[in-house]
C-alpha cells in the first residue's frame, strides 16, 4: 500500500500561491492515477485534480480550472499542485489521494494532508 504525504501548505492572501507536494512510497508510483481533494470546515471532501500515470492527461473541478495545475515527476515519486490565484474558498486541508478514479472518485491511499488558508 503506497504511503503519501503532502507538504507545502500554509496561510496566503487572496490573489497569492502555494505549491502543494506529496511524497509517496511505493516503488511503482508510475502505475498510479494520483489526485488532489479538500475539505473545508463543516464540508464534505471534494475532488480538486487528478492526473495519470504518465502525467498526459489531467482533470479539474470547475471550480479551480484555469488556477490551479497538477503534476507529477515519478523519478521523484512526487505529486505536485500549483495554485495560483488563491480564493478564500480555497480554503481547507488539502489530501493526496493514490488510485483516484476519472470520473474523480477517490482511491483507497491518503496523505495526512495539509492545510491550505486564504485570507481575504
Amino acid at each position: 500500500q503506497v504511503q503519501l504525504v503532502e507538504s507545502g501548505g500554509g496561510l496566503v492572501q487572496a490573489g497569492g500561491s502555494l505549491r502543494l507536494s506529496c511524497a509517496a512510497s511505493a516503488t511503482f508510483l508510475s502505475i498510479y492515477t494520483m489526485g488532489w481533494f479538500r475539505q473545508a470546515p463543516g464540508k464534505e471532501r471534494e475532488f480538486v485534480a487528478r492526473i495519470n500515470w504518465s502525467g498526459g492527461s489531467t482533470s479539474y473541478a470547475d471550480s479551480v480550472k484555469g488556477r490551479f495545475t497538477i503534476s507529477r515527476d515519478n523519478a521523484k515519486k512526487t505529486v505536485y499542485l500549483q495554485m495560483n490565484s488563491l480564493k478564500p474558498e480555497d480554503t481547507g486541508v488539502y489530501y493526496c489521494n493514490a488510485g483516484t478514479s476519472s470520473t474523480g472518485q477517490p482511491g483507497d491511499g491518503w496523505g495526512q494532508g495539509t492545510q491550505v488558508t486564504v485570507s481575504s
